[in-house]
């Protein structure tokens, strides 16, 4: 495998067909959950993988029973009244999405298990996401005491629609694979079994492809992304606000102890 990607060794790298880069969330440990680190590598590498002239598609899975848990309670940690973590991941959680967005590459997602949180960006912001039957997809955000942030403001009602959006995002209920399939939220469902060969035959349908016909599409299609912009940098804001409240150390306090969190019932929002 070529040196580009040697430095992001959060990931697992590999290459299942010609011009196509697969890329692992490799800590089956955790169901895949992203520590500070892997953060930091999973925004910059778009940016090696849209100059990459050797690839022409990406597929992004996880390791294991799960697509990504999401952040890990040692990032969310780390940010909890602390300024300065605060401002380093919004800038990352902000890069994530646009640099997603720019890469020039059409990404597909093979969604196994629960995915969630800064995992969930990749599948959901994926050109084409597949998941399993056993996917569970949920934005946890408000159960965690912060505002729906990262990806779910930018994409979710353009998806699903703004009444399925503000349900499911408000409820952090999780979405089966079936069931995001027929709201719109993913591309399709498929057998588990089936899950990973059917993100490599698209993948290789699309590397095979009018590479300029393909990336002006995606360019084209996610101008849609990008005039959302504004709406996408408040809910970010809001979320990283969040972490300077009361409310997120008892929802971390609730998810160590696998309980109800009991939150403030006043605000003066």
């Amino acid at each position: 495998m070529s040196d580009r990607y040697a430095k992001y060794d959060k990931l697992k790298f590999d290459y299942p067909a010609e011009r196509v880069l697969r890329i692992t969330f490799d800590r089956p440990e955790t169901f895949n959950s992203v520590d500070a680190e892997t953060h930091t590598q999973m925004t910059d590498m778009w940016i090696d993988i849209d100059r990459d002239p050797d690839i022409n598609a990406v597929i992004v899975t996880g390791a294991g029973k799960a697509f990504s848990a999401g952040g890990d309670f040692s990032l969310i940690e780390s940010m909890i009244g602390n300024s300065h973590e605060i401002m380093k991941t919004w800038k990352e959680a902000r890069n994530l999405v646009y640099n997603i967005i720019n890469c020039n590459k059409p990404i597909i997602s093979a969604i196994n298990g629960p995915a969630a949180g800064a995992g969930l960006v990749v599948g959901i912001l994926a050109d084409v996401s597949i998941a399993g039957k056993k996917a569970r997809i949920v934005d946890g955000h408000p159960r965690l005491g912060v505002a729906a942030g990262d990806v779910a403001a930018i994409i979710w009602p353009l998806l699903c629609g703004m009444a399925k959006a503000k349900y499911y995002l408000m409820t952090c209920k999780p979405v089966s694979g079936e069931e995001a399939d027929r709201i719109g939220l993913v591309s399709m469902c498929v057998e588990d079994e089936v899950l990973q060969q059917t993100a490599l035959d698209i993948a290789t349908e699309l590397a095979n492809g009018s590479q300029s016909a393909i990336r002006w599409t995606k360019y084209s299609l996610n101008n849609w992304l990008r005039q959302a912009g504004p709406i996408f940098d408040a809910s970010t804001a809001l979320e990283m606000l969040g972490f300077m409240s009361e409310d997120v150390k008892e929802g971390v306090l609730s998810h160590r102890e696998k309980r109800a969190p009991n939150f403030r019932k006043d605000c003066p929002i």
